[in-house]
């Protein structure tokens, strides 16, 4: 499968259409064997609808459903983190494009400068939202966020942040700071949260992550100096572990996953 952002439906797009109808966070879904599928018509009502590019071709929109409104018959509203596995991994990942899209024509209907109702951008193929009076635009909201796999030889350091409503233990992550490099976010974010230097710092990949509306940069870290002295505000508990005595760690759809088993096949 191939996704193609866009910001303007093409003048002859071919094959059905695909809808990703948001109540909230969640997702309309219909049953097919073995998962779900989204739908290729509107079924509900819609207070608006964004066209979000061509997946394999077919035209995407997300349509912003009230709160509240009920699922048509052999459908049901499903939200990100559960329809993972559930659907085929690019079409979470456009699921999540249009969430945060939808979130932000929600949240920017006003110009945060002078407060007048924001219209849309005259200029073509240019996603935001221009104030006819100031002229302020607001294009969608994305916050960069580090996460970082540290590692000490053949261990490896998990924490459990204060809001895990699990025993989960994960990478250390955090937003980006203005005026600091994603290398600073690393070294500052380790430091605070559980008091360690780390050294050669290294990017792997990122992820788009719309919980609810973040970018997540993945790092690689050699410990450096220090011990573990847990910020109680934002960890825990945070331990070194070696491959063979893991805690719960993250599910497969996360960044996190991929830089701990990363590590795991390098540890081998």
């Amino acid at each position: 499968m191939r996704f193609v952002p866009a910001a303007e439906p093409p003048d002859a797009p071919s094959g059905e259409a695909i809808w990703f109808c948001v109540r909230n966070t969640e997702v309309l879904v219909v049953a097919r064997p073995g998962g779900a599928a989204l739908p290729s018509d509107v079924h509900v009502e819609h207070g608006g609808r964004h066209f979000i590019g061509l997946l394999d071709g077919r035209p995407c929109w997300a349509a912003d459903v009230a709160p509240g409104t009920d699922e048509p018959d052999d459908m049901w509203w499903e939200n990100l983190r559960s329809l993972y596995g559930k659907v085929d991994e690019l079409e979470w990942t456009v699921a999540g494009r249009a969430v945060q899209l939808v979130e932000w024509d929600r949240t920017h209907r006003f110009c945060g400068r002078c407060g007048t109702p924001n219209e849309p951008s005259p200029t073509k193929g240019e996603r935001a939202k221009k104030c006819p009076r100031c002229g302020l635009l607001a294009f969608p909201r994305l916050a960069p966020a580090i996460i970082t796999l540290v590692a000490r030889g053949d261990e490896m350091l998990l924490a459990r942040g204060v809001q895990f409503p699990v025993p989960m233990y994960s990478c250390l992550a955090g937003f980006v700071e203005p005026g600091e490099t994603l290398e600073q976010a690393v070294f500052r974010e380790v430091r605070e949260e559980v008091g360690i230097e780390v050294c050669d710092i290294r990017y792997v990949a990122s992820q788009p992550w719309p919980f609810p509306h973040s970018l997540m940069i993945g790092f690689t870290a050699q410990w450096a100096a220090g011990e573990i002295v847990c910020d109680p505000t934002e960890i825990l508990d945070a331990q070194w572990y070696r491959r063979d005595e893991l805690p719960m760690i993250p599910p497969r759809m996360s960044i996190a996953r991929s830089l701990i088993d990363g590590f795991l096949e390098r540890a081998v």
